[in-house]
């Protein structure tokens, strides 16, 4: 009898808290677009600063290509590499830059075979704020990149001819390029099985993309049938619209052609992100 008092006792404090904390309130309000989509931002700066081993390829990879194809080349093919490097510079940021954009499908595919987006789903929030949080996270590794390619550039000797202000221009532009970019790998992420797949398929297209381009040559040497292609290649009017931001001389025609670019990948990889998003 007295240990039936006492478990009355015990819960009675326990089912009033339960039944205080369901009983009906007001809400709190729904996030924003923007908040939901900043808070998922966030969620992704936190995984790199756990994991602070990923950022590699945003610090010590673009220093090695810069110092390996500057001084490689340099002097074979501009006399010497401080030459070859006011050329040079440009390109490998963007290589470098674009390169690292296929981790966001990669980071996509990893919480989706952790269970992650099931959670994710069942949240009141804007429903493209998942996919953004991830493309606004990777932002802070676009830019790192970029910096860090800008600072061993002015060590070893380049100097854009469009100033301080020329070179921020040309990295935001990079920078507004990748972030469209990245949707495209955002939908390999949702399509594909394995992190190991979103890798394979991204290195498949992002080589030839990077390397056959205007970024180590001036694609005037090259064959014809290759000029073709080289022409027709995303990367090389990107290239070409850096370049010519950072040397003080805007070129109209390719900085349409880039804006035009971000415009459709957005469009079009992006409406394709969230049908398998919310299919998935």
């Amino acid at each position: 009898m007295s240990t039936t008092t006492e478990t009355g006792a015990t819960y009675a404090p326990a089912a009033e808290a339960l039944a205080t904390v369901l009983a009906p309130g007001v809400r709190p309000p729904r996030p924003s677009a923007w908040s939901a989509s900043v808070t998922f931002g966030w969620r992704a700066m936190l995984k790199i600063k756990h994991v602070p081993e990923q950022l590699f390829d945003v610090t010590a990879f673009p220093i090695m290509m810069t110092l390996m194809f500057t001084y490689l080349f340099g002097g074979a093919l501009a006399g010497s590499p401080t030459e070859y490097l006011q050329f040079l510079l440009p390109g490998i940021m963007v290589t470098s830059v674009v390169m690292i954009t296929m981790y966001t499908g990669v980071e996509v595919n990893k919480d989706i075979e952790k269970g992650v987006f099931d959670r994710f789903r069942t949240l009141p929030i804007w429903r493209p704020s998942v996919m953004i949080g991830y493309l606004l996270g990777d932002m802070l590794r676009y830019t790192m990149a970029s910096t860090v390619i800008l600072l061993i550039g002015l060590i070893l000797g380049f100097r854009p001819q469009g100033g301080l202000g020329g070179a921020l221009a040309g990295i935001a532009l990079l920078l507004a390029f990748s972030f469209a970019f990245s949707w495209v790998w955002t939908m390999f992420g949702l399509l594909l099985r394995s992190e190991k797949s979103v890798m394979g398929v991204s290195m498949l297209v992002l080589f030839p993309l990077t390397f056959l381009s205007n970024v180590y040559v001036d694609p005037a040497t090259m064959p014809g049938w290759l000029q073709l292609f080289v022409n027709l290649n995303p990367i090389t009017r990107l290239v070409a619209a850096v370049r010519s931001l950072m040397a003080g001389t805007p070129d109209t025609g390719e900085l349409v052609w880039v804006f035009g670019a971000i415009v459709v990948l957005i469009a079009v990889f992006g409406t394709l992100t969230m049908r398998l998003y919310n299919r998935k």
